[in-house]
């Protein structure tokens, strides 16, 4: 049987590849923080954000605008004394009590 020159091998895996399913690899959380922590930071962030895009809304600017408005409100309110916050340790109680926890 003539043996076949490597060029038609390299046609057939060409083809073997593109018929290829790729099944995904599951990851637990723990596995990609430990592979993650290599990362460069830029890499991180693309990460992130694509993560983002892919789950969750896009960005809205007017509900975005809106929040930060009312973010600054509520800050203002505390700093200037017209309402009082609630400190963290007791919000995590009530949060606990509410979940069963």
């Amino acid at each position: 049987m003539p043996s076949q020159s490597h060029g038609e091998d390299d046609g057939r895996l060409a083809a073997a590849r593109e018929n290829e399913t790729l099944t995904p690899m599951s990851m637990t959380v723990e596995q990609i923080i430990t592979e993650t922590k290599s990362w460069p930071e830029e890499q991180i962030k693309t990460l992130f954000e694509r993560f983002l895009l892919a789950n969750y809304r896009l960005p809205d600017p007017q509900l975005d605008q809106a929040w930060a408005a009312e973010i600054k409100r509520r800050a203002d309110d505390i700093e200037s004394g017209r309402e009082v916050g609630i400190p963290g340790d007791e919000v995590m109680a009530r949060v606990r009590k509410i979940v069963g926890l």
